[in-house]
């Protein structure tokens, strides 16, 4: 719904989210800027598992999806439970349910029935983003996004896993049927690079969507 004091936005809450590499902080953070939103970041960079994760998976995949769990919903119910008067709307860099979409293909069977009961359990106590933002980049641009920001941990992922990954977002994003979902086409735009391509992302996200899936190529005529 819109709110009547928000300055360009229509949605009160609106999680960006996408593959590694996709570009989800550096657009959450150029909304939050434009429209004076409260930017929530994820804080991935702190989590001592994950650079062990990217050397032996399957002896970190477990303990770096708790972690990340436990994280995310901490700051997340912190966050949004909290009224900031000097903000117009809420935006994030990463929405809960990617801890259950990474999980499904890092951990083995019994561990993701576990961690999923674990899921669950935190999930119910959340609110639903009112626009849930994809962005989708094919894997040759994540890698060459990947090598440009220059994570040492990083640099070693493989095509496979990233489309691994990608395919368990789509698997998610096709299933939902209640939320506002908006799968944004990234290949033939660069929003850091020209602002003429940030305008018109904001305007694909600014538009009223129904429940479900929407997908949008940013520049092309909505249908």
């Amino acid at each position: 719904m819109k709110n009547p004091k928000t300055k360009g936005m229509r949605y009160n809450y609106i999680a960006i989210e996408g593959n590694i590499g996709a570009g989800k902080t550096s657009l959450a953070t150029r909304i939050a800027q434009r429209f004076n939103g409260k930017l929530i970041l994820e804080r991935f960079e702190d989590n001592p598992f994950l650079a062990k994760f990217y050397g032996d998976q399957e002896r970190y995949a477990f303990p770096l999806e708790l972690s990340f769990l436990a994280d995310r919903y901490q700051q997340l119910k912190r966050e949004l439970a909290r009224q900031d008067l000097f903000t117009d709307f809420t935006i994030s860099d990463y929405f809960l349910n990617k801890s259950l979409i990474f999980a499904r293909k890092t951990l083995n069977d019994d561990e993701y029935q576990l961690f999923m009961t674990m899921f669950n359990i935190m999930n119910a106590n959340l609110p639903r983003p009112d626009l849930l933002v994809h962005l989708y980049v094919r894997t040759s641009r994540l890698q060459h996004n990947i090598r440009t920001r220059g994570r040492d941990y990083e640099q070693g992922i493989q095509d496979d896993y990233l489309e691994k990954i990608q395919d368990s977002y789509f698997n998610y994003l096709k299933q939902q049927r209640k939320m506002r979902i908006l799968l944004l086409d990234m290949n033939e735009v660069d929003f850091v690079a020209y602002s003429s391509h940030l305008e018109m992302i904001l305007e694909c996200i600014d538009r009223d969507y129904p429940p479900g899936l929407n997908s949008v190529v940013p520049g092309q005529p909505s249908a």
